[in-house]
């Protein structure tokens, strides 16, 4: 059963940081946590960016949410979990880069481009990715489409954290850098924007 894996997991976990280590969580117990990274990710199961990076525990701050989207600034008394942790990993923790990663295969961006297979709306999602909905791009095809408004998504998510004014003002005296990542599911790939220079493997 899926579920007596995970407990089994979690006994190697134990065993790993409590019993072979015991001063490592009790130093991020008592010291608190003080990642310099923050990621914005996507969901989906197969995209997990403390596996990717090989992150220790304490060393990233994350938020999943569907298709890796950053929202506008609305501070409009409604509930904004994407931008409550961004707030709290920007303003409280300090963080030193954000990083926006996307990836291959993103259902949210294809139900942005397609719609959903089955038919009919959905409640949330198709208002949660409209967020990007600029990125979409009615001029490509099939694959092609899907890999473009998947990094094109990850750019308007970057100007979207800029219209947070502690964002801004925090990129604007260097204290703050944010990245643009694309993880390729099928080549095993990452790549990263670089501006003008559009993008590149992230690993040189």
């Amino acid at each position: 059963m899926p579920i007596n894996r995970l407990i089994a997991g979690f006994k190697s976990f134990r065993e790993t940081y409590y019993e072979a280590q015991p001063e490592f969580y009790r130093d991020l117990v008592e010291k608190g946590q003080r990642p310099d990274v923050m990621v914005i990710a996507c969901s989906d199961s197969r995209v997990n960016p403390s596996i990717i990076a090989k992150a220790q525990p304490g060393e990233l701050f994350i938020v999943r949410n569907v298709a890796n989207l950053v929202p506008p600034y609305e501070p409009d008394g409604q509930y904004h979990g994407t931008s409550a942790a961004l707030e709290f990993a920007v303003r409280d923790l300090q963080v030193k880069h954000i990083i926006v990663l996307g990836h291959s295969h993103c259902g949210g961006i294809r139900s942005l481009c397609d719609g959903h297979e089955g038919g009919g709306n959905r409640e949330f999602i198709d208002r949660w990715v409209s967020i990007v909905g600029q990125a979409r791009d009615d001029t490509l095809k099939g694959a092609a489409r899907y890999r473009h408004v998947e990094r094109q998504a990850v750019k308007v998510s970057l100007g979207n954290l800029l219209t947070f004014p502690w964002v801004k003002r925090r990129v604007e005296d260097g204290s703050l850098k944010l990245h643009g990542w694309w993880f390729d599911l099928e080549a095993g790939e990452l790549m990263a924007h670089e501006g003008a220079d559009g993008w590149k493997t992230a690993t040189g």
